[in-house]
């Protein structure tokens, strides 16, 4: 790829040796370096990844992954949780772990944010207060306040999705994201049209989400077997990747 040709990446990669991803290695100092050449300036990278266990220690991977960034040139602009809603039970000496990292890395600040906006537990409801003014705002001290609240609000950086499969599209991929995950990112972090990258694409559902959000997407995915699963499930949507192009060219 060419300097400065990715508008967002959004991507899980293979960590800690949790899952053996058909056999395959990579190397992260390589990947993490080649990402920020590629990102725009303003552009995102959001890293979703977690720690395993190990000789009881968590590995820690996932912050001296987070450091490495940083130290290649990348902002640390946010520090997300995936919450796992309903993760798998375990019995240890120690709380289950029921969430992922999501690393938001930012080439400089960031060009494009769409805030996600969720409905406020007390939407509808009065609030009464009581105004505490400075001494020069003495007239103003003692006066009681009654608010509306607002019905929606920005959404925090907790974000809780259903783990699992898409039935019937995702085969046999040891771990798919959750759609709603990648979509959330993509309305967030870029606009339509713009490049998607997703450069360990596994069963694709970072491909798919951007055909429905109107966004362009490149995968690099090294498993023929995974390839051929994204393959079949981005099928049925060629047709949108079709209308969405000739749309394109029209506008040019």
């Amino acid at each position: 790829m060419p300097d400065n040709f990715i508008d967002l990446t959004v991507t899980s990669p293979p960590y800690d040796n949790l899952r053996l991803y058909e056999g395959y290695e990579w190397d992260f100092e390589r990947v993490a370096q080649e990402l920020f050449r590629v990102t725009k300036p303003g552009g995102v990278v959001v890293w979703v990844v977690g720690d395993a266990t190990m000789n009881g220690s968590e590995s820690g991977n996932s912050f001296r992954q987070a450091l490495y960034f940083m130290s290649v040139g990348m902002l640390l602009h946010d520090t997300m949780i995936y919450r796992k809603e309903n993760p798998i039970p375990l019995t240890h000496n120690r709380y289950e772990q029921t969430f992922e990292y999501m690393f938001v890395l930012s080439k400089g600040r960031p060009k494009t944010f769409n805030p996600l906006l969720e409905r406020c537990v007390t939407s509808g409801a009065y609030t009464h207060r009581r105004n505490t003014g400075r001494v020069e705002e003495a007239a103003t001290r003692n006066r009681d306040e009654i608010t509306l609240t607002k019905e929606y609000k920005q959404r925090g950086n907790v974000w809780t999705y259903l783990v699992g499969s898409v039935k019937g599209e995702t085969g046999d991929h040891p771990a798919p994201f959750p759609e709603q995950l990648a979509q959330d990112h993509i309305l967030s972090w870029s606009n339509e049209r713009e490049i998607i990258y997703d450069p360990f694409m596994g069963s694709g559902t970072v491909a798919k989400m951007c055909i429905k959000t109107n966004r362009n997407y490149v995968g690099s995915e090294i498993s023929q077997k995974y390839c051929d699963i994204a393959e079949r499930r981005l099928q049925p949507y060629k047709s949108n990747i079709d209308m969405f192009y000739e749309q394109a060219k029209n506008t040019a």
